[in-house]
């Protein structure tokens, strides 16, 4: 299979070096020309994903219209918020594109705007080509090293060659579980992030392994209430893109939500943190996108609340500990 990766931060890197392991044709296409010859000259992504060779046989795209002509399947690995802006440059050429069969989303969160999530976007571009969904616990660098791995593969009921993608991403270290969920894929993968920033918190104030499992027990809670209340199916929401992403974005050191509330716990500031790192903290944003939902809605969230509290409010970190611990008691 032909397939193309737009986005070579780590997670579309680590991806190349995935599907070349697969066995299939890979071009890592990066947004920068500077980058897409770095990478080219050295076989590394020095900014993004240090450590890993990339192989001769993956090739490293410097424009997005050759590349596209002919992929059968794109991964789409830029940051949620670029990722209208990625699609709306790839109409011009999407004519010439005859073996386009799938987009892969690889990106978590909601557009501000529209509180849209990444599949409905790139279905409102490109209705005539389906769209799918790779999430799940993936640490980049792990997918890289080929350590054992497995995701959410989500594609619409109609998509009739689902299970021909399923075997086509899957080998004997990375493991895809097909779902007909996307949107509550989509949504898991969205929601973890916030309570990753949460559990972060939890680290950079030294609360204790006793108040980390209580926040995780309930972001959990809280996490498939919003989910089923934003269309997600409830199952979805146990399985590797729900609760598998969650265990794994709030425990793991390599996080950059988890980090990021680690750094604000310990005394930082969220714009000190923000305007200081390179990587995109999409928890971030998708605190603010669901807070707006959740007041819409008329939807009680008291860890979500009071984690926008802290990001976009300068509310302190221990006083929004007591405002949660301060609830009226009830059953669990």
């Amino acid at each position: 299979m032909n397939c193309c990766i737009l986005g070579a931060g780590a997670w579309g890197t680590a991806m190349a070096l995935h599907l070349d392991r697969c066995g299939h044709s890979v071009t890592l296409v990066p947004r920068r020309m500077e980058h897409a010859l770095m990478i080219a000259s050295t076989r590394e992504n020095k900014d993004y994903l240090p450590g890993y060779k990339l192989p001769h046989r993956i090739q490293i795209g410097c424009e997005v219209a050759p590349v596209l002509m002919e992929a059968e399947a794109v991964f789409l690995a830029c940051p949620s918020k670029a990722l209208r802006s990625l699609c709306e440059s790839l109409q011009p050429g999407i004519k010439e594109a005859w073996q386009l069969k799938l987009f892969v989303v690889m990106c978590k969160g909601l557009e501000l705007e529209t509180f849209k999530t990444p599949a409905e976007i790139v279905n409102e571009i490109f209705p005539k080509v389906a769209c799918g969904v790779l999430s799940g616990p993936t640490f980049a660098g792990e997918v890289a090293a080929g350590n054992p791995t497995a995701v959410s593969f989500a594609v619409d009921a109609d998509f009739a060659e689902a299970e021909n993608y399923q075997q086509a991403f899957s080998n004997g270290s990375l493991r895809a579980y097909l779902s007909r969920d996307v949107r509550g894929t989509e949504l898991g993968g969205t929601l973890k992030n916030i309570y990753a920033i949460a559990s972060g918190l939890c680290d950079g104030l030294q609360l204790g392994d006793n108040a980390k499992a209580a926040l995780l027990t309930r972001s959990l809670n809280e996490l498939v209430k919003l989910g089923v209340m934003l269309g997600g199916q409830k199952e979805t929401f146990f399985g590797l893109s729900g609760f598998g992403d969650l265990v794994a974005t709030c425990s793991g050191s390599w996080s950059r939500n988890r980090t990021f509330g680690e750094r604000i716990g310990r005394g930082e500031t969220p714009t000190e943190i923000l305007s200081g790192q390179r990587s995109v903290v999409e928890g971030y944003r998708a605190t603010d996108c669901l807070k707006r939902l959740c007041e819409e809605q008329r939807v009680d969230a008291p860890i979500l609340t009071q984690i926008y509290a802290i990001c976009y409010e300068g509310q302190n970190p221990l006083e929004a500990l007591q405002t949660l611990m301060s609830r009226d008691l009830k059953s669990e």
